[in-house]
């Protein structure tokens, strides 16, 4: 479904990501992991064309993204949907609608301008709001939402747009940890259920132990890791967060959460054993 071979991205003749050797299969549900500022959300966007492909072959489906055309890339986003941290909902309009603008693209214009929504569409627009848990709040408006249900709201939109790859770029971020929780379960729901491939970003390395099949961690420049949760071993997560470890004994980093570290340029996590807590320390200027 996805392969990059040699693969350099970047902003500007640049590389932010370079020597990116991936093949994605489709019905995977892949984690990507690491520092702010590693390229991560690089990474996610270049999967819609948003990012310049320096080198190297980068194939999403039938489509070489080094080559698309306006029309094909079009033909592309409307396979992949997109989750943000921040929801991107229209705030005026109550849950149901906000849903049913995933099937926009599909439906004749003279239909889609009006939101003239048939049996078959609303049917499955409510099925995607049990999906997602939220149908008793069908006309509720979605500013008058929690951020939690702000966000399963914004997963039921891209789910009805029946997408091949469903995208999400730190879709738990701003959430408690009872809201996130909820997210994850219906990210593996949609991954399980409809087998739609999912790539999503995490902050939180204990979620993506927990409920990615594959995980991908992003260092200097390039993925250092790429392997299972059960493969993922300190020495990994060392290279991954620039972390160090003494004496050869391993930590529990499941309550990192990496979030904290607002500017991996200007911090270094350093083990320090105070209280069986991890320290951080302000990099030596």
């Amino acid at each position: 479904m996805i392969r990059m071979d040699n693969v350099a991205l970047g902003y500007t003749k640049t590389p932010v990501l370079k020597d990116l050797n991936l093949h994605i299969e489709k019905g995977e549900f892949v984690g990507i992991i690491g520092l702010s500022g590693a390229g991560k959300s690089t990474l996610l966007s270049s999967l819609i064309g948003n990012i310049s492909i320096l080198g190297g072959r980068y194939q999403v489906g039938e489509y070489d993204l080094r080559v698309i055309s306006k029309k094909k890339l079009t033909r592309l986003r409307s396979r992949i949907g997109f989750i943000f941290q921040g929801y991107n909902l229209v705030n005026r309009l109550n849950v149901l609608h906000n849903i049913m603008s995933g099937m926009l693209s599909r439906m004749p214009l003279h239909r889609a301008m009006i939101k003239w929504y048939g049996k078959e569409e609303l049917r499955k627009g409510y099925e995607y709001m049990q999906t997602v848990g939220l149908e008793q709040y069908a006309l509720q408006r979605s500013d008058a939402l929690s951020g939690g249900q702000r966000q399963r709201v914004a997963i039921a939109r891209a789910l009805a747009q029946e997408p091949d790859l469903l995208l999400a770029d730190e879709p738990v971020a701003a959430l408690d940890p009872i809201s996130a929780e909820q997210v994850m379960e219906i990210l593996r729901t949609i991954n399980n259920q409809y087998g739609v491939t999912v790539v999503s970003n995490l902050h939180h390395l204990d979620f993506a132990k927990e409920y990615c099949s594959r995980i991908l961690g992003i260092a200097e420049g390039t993925v250092v890791f790429d392997g299972s949760a059960d493969e993922l071993i300190t020495s990994d997560l060392d290279r991954i967060y620039g972390t160090t470890t003494h004496d050869n004994k391993s930590i529990d980093r499941k309550e990192i959460d990496i979030q904290s570290l607002s500017d991996a340029d200007e911090l270094i996590l350093r083990q320090k054993k105070h209280k069986d807590q991890l320290y951080i320390e302000p990099a030596a200027v």
